[in-house]
């Protein structure tokens, strides 16, 4: 079992949900970004997913756009993400899904990308922009390495292409709230959850809700239905509107041990 099955199995015993939080490495510096998820993990995220920042991404919303602009223009590259889980490594297990587009994976190359992935302490990929019918050559280096694909389901997403999206997953499933991009108004919580159950009914897998869930209400509202739920564009706006990097680390502690809290079942 790797240590993101292992996260959803603590959680569930704890009785909870597990906390998954999104932030985009080099935003604002890569420096910052290695003391943000120590920061994160210590103040109990269950698994970090670190955003590779892309100049054309499809599914996020405006905060993580501005997001990915910063952290490009610190020179953030695929091997910087990579050297902020090396470090996180030297002190901590929590998980690490790399989260971002595949241009920047081919870029890199499959093969090259999954075997320093690993020796760096990643745990996984989410690839937003890759359907898990054209996963195959990815998944399978992926799985050479010991690597985990985490596949998207949107709400459009068919019960019969669930079996298919089932065939290249690992450890979990992102069910994705809405047909909107990052950062959006959820307006139905309450179905955005039975959906989820469903999801997770059909395919034997755990399901993370993400994509407009930001503050402790709605983690509380989802905590009873979801295995996981993400919360990205939330992390992102205080670390854009901090004053500085102790400002920004220090909002981000707040705010993580805030939803940490609300993602216990009642």
């Amino acid at each position: 079992m790797g240590r993101i099955a292992r996260a959803f199995d603590r959680a569930k015993k704890d009785n909870r949900a597990a906390l998954i939080i999104y932030l985009c490495a080099g935003d604002p510096d890569l420096e910052t970004t290695k003391r943000l998820v120590r920061t994160i993990a210590k103040a109990g995220a269950d698994i970090i997913e670190l955003g590779v920042p892309f100049s054309d991404p499809t599914a996020d919303g405006p905060v993580i756009q501005r997001a990915s602009e910063r952290a490009l223009a610190s020179g953030t590259t695929m091997g910087g993400a990579l050297e902020v889980v090396r470090d996180l490594r030297q002190s901590d297990e929590t998980p690490v899904i790399l989260f971002g587009y595949y241009n920047p994976i081919l870029a890199y190359g499959q093969e090259r990308l999954a075997r320093e992935a690993a020796r760096a302490g990643v745990d996984g990929f989410l690839v937003v922009d890759l359907p898990p019918e054209e996963a195959g050559e990815l998944v399978g280096q992926l799985r050479e390495h010991e690597l985990d694909f985490v596949p998207l389901v949107a709400p459009t997403t068919s019960n019969r292409r669930l079996q298919d999206v089932r065939q290249v997953a690992q450890s979990f499933l992102y069910y994705v709230s809405i047909t909107g991009v990052t950062g959006s108004a959820v307006t139905d919580l309450s179905s955005v959850g039975d959906r989820a159950v469903e999801v997770c009914a059909a395919t034997g897998l755990p399901v993370a809700i993400g994509f407009g869930i930001k503050t402790a209400a709605d983690v509380r509202a989802l905590a009873g239905k979801a295995d996981g739920i993400v919360v990205g564009s939330a992390i992102c706006s205080v670390i854009e509107r901090a004053t500085d990097r102790d400002a920004a680390v220090r909002a981000t502690d707040e705010l993580v041990s805030t939803l940490r809290k609300a993602v216990i079942r009642k």
